[in-house]
Order: structure tokens, then C-alpha cells, then sequence
């Protein structure tokens, strides 16, 4: 049983995973940040010990998590390699990256929960999907009943699955955020207010939670109006990259 979590990144992740092992009672023995105040203000809310050096990380955490970039899990497992017996248990937090990255722990495993995170808002972890796999069946129950205390949605998914389920997760999220960045950006070219968008973008998020997106898909596009399509190109001569998105969306509707 998983009692004991050290946190390694203060992150949007890190952040908040700690907070909501701290809300439900898993005692968060220390965290790590390379900035000494995103672990100071961490581990000031969740009582925990805090520290900005890797050489400074306790080895009697029952687990490890490693919640940072992807491109730097590699290399902060090398170096936790040299501490921490070769038995811990160390997971890391990514939607993409394989299990093969840790090349100096016999016990490995991933902790992905399947949300977008911001420091400044708070996490709902009644709702989002928590993804768990390891290498023994031991640990993926015991990674599964860690979850289980933080979150009632509990997967086992494995490498492969999780690196086609973040390239679905790539397009709702992150994509679908940067269409309402160019958005925002036509609206302030023309002096227009945002807001008069947002209950466009409420509705229809709301709207895919009850139905097939592609069921309930609306607009120019769908319609083959060319005439609108046309009008709409025509305003975005003034950025060619955003006539070519536009197209290139406009026709993967269309197909």
C-alpha cells in the first residue's frame, strides 16, 4: 500500500497532485522544484518537506512521482538513480512518454491524470480520468488503489493506448485552445468584446458531452456554403497562415 509520495516537479501537475493527495489524507513526505519558490509554496499548503535540490531527496517515500517535462524525465531519473535504491517505485505523469525512459529502476510506472491543469484554478478530480499502468501487477493495484483515493475514474492503460489517447487529448485541448486564442485575437483586432463568444464555446462543449461531435457539427463548412467560406477567407487576407488553417479545417469538415 502507497502511503508515503515524494512529488518531483511544482509544476501545474505537481501542484496539483499534491494538493489533492494533501485534501484526502496521503501523506506528502516532501516535493521538489528546480525554482525554490513554486516547492516552497507547495510545500507550505500540503505540510510537506520542501527543497530545490535533487541530491537532497529522501529515500523512504513508498512512491515517486515524477511530474515534469517530458524532455527532462530521463535525465532527473538518472540523477535520483544515484540516492534512491534501485528498487523504488518511480512513476511519471506523462501522456505520451513510454515506460522505457527509466533505464535505472527496476519499478516504473505512470500516474497520468487526463486533464489540462493551471495553477490558478482549481482541479476537479471528481470528474477527470486518472490512467495508471506499472511494470508488475503489484504495483499497478497498488498505483490503482492510490488513484482510487484521489479520483473515482481509475483506467489501466497501457504505453500505447496513452500515446494515441494524448493525441486525441492534443486536438480537444490544446488545439481547440488555440482556436480560441485567434479568436480572441479577431475580436480585439476589431474591438469587439470576447465575451460575446463564450457562451458559443460554453454550448458547445456542453453539447459534446451529451452527443457525438461529429453528429452535432454546425457552420459554413458542413453546410458547403461556399459563398460564406469565401467571405471569411477574403477577411483573413491579412494573415495567409490563418487562410490556410482555415481552409485546411474547412476542408477536413467537408470530407
Amino acid at each position: 500500500m502507497i502511503q508515503k509520495v515524494i512529488i518531483i516537479g511544482c509544476g501545474n501537475v505537481g501542484y496539483h497532485l499534491g494538493k489533492r493527495f494533501h485534501e484526502v489524507g496521503v501523506e506528502v513526505a516532501q516535493v521538489f522544484s528546480r525554482k525554490l519558490e513554486k516547492a516552497t509554496r507547495l510545500g507550505l499548503s500540503i505540510d510537506a518537506a520542501y527543497t530545490d535540490s535533487l541530491a537532497a531527496i529522501r529515500t523512504d517515500a513508498d512512491l515517486y512521482i515524477l511530474a515534469v517535462w517530458d524532455s527532462a524525465i530521463e535525465k532527473v531519473q538518472a540523477t535520483l538513480a544515484k540516492q534512491l535504491p534501485e528498487t523504488a517505485l518511480v512513476v511519471h505523469t506523462s501522456g505520451s512518454c513510454p515506460q522505457t525512459v527509466f533505464t535505472a529502476f527496476q519499478n516504473h510506472g505512470v500516474f497520468y491524470p487526463l486533464q489540462t491543469f493551471s495553477v490558478a484554478r482549481s482541479a476537479n478530480f471528481e470528474i477527470m480520468p486518472l490512467c495508471v499502468d506499472a511494470t508488475q501487477a503489484r504495483h499497478i493495484e497498488a498505483l490503482e488503489a492510490l488513484a482510487r483515493r484521489i479520483a473515482p475514474n481509475v483506467y489501466r492503460i497501457t504505453d500505447e493506448q496513452r500515446s494515441k489517447l494524448h493525441v486525441a487529448a492534443v486536438f480537444v485541448n490544446n488545439f481547440s485552445n488555440h482556436m480560441a486564442t485567434i479568436a480572441h485575437d479577431i475580436t480585439e483586432r476589431e474591438g469587439l468584446s470576447f465575451d460575446l463568444l463564450r457562451p458559443l464555446m460554453l454550448e458547445t462543449a456542453l453539447k459534446i458531452q451529451a452527443h457525438e461531435p461529429r453528429k452535432v457539427q454546425t457552420g459554413p463548412a458542413v453546410r458547403k456554403d461556399e459563398s460564406t467560406i469565401q467571405r471569411h477567407l477574403d477577411y483573413l487576407q491579412y494573415d495567409r497562415q490563418l487562410q490556410e488553417l482555415y481552409t485546411l479545417l474547412t476542408k477536413s469538415i467537408m470530407r
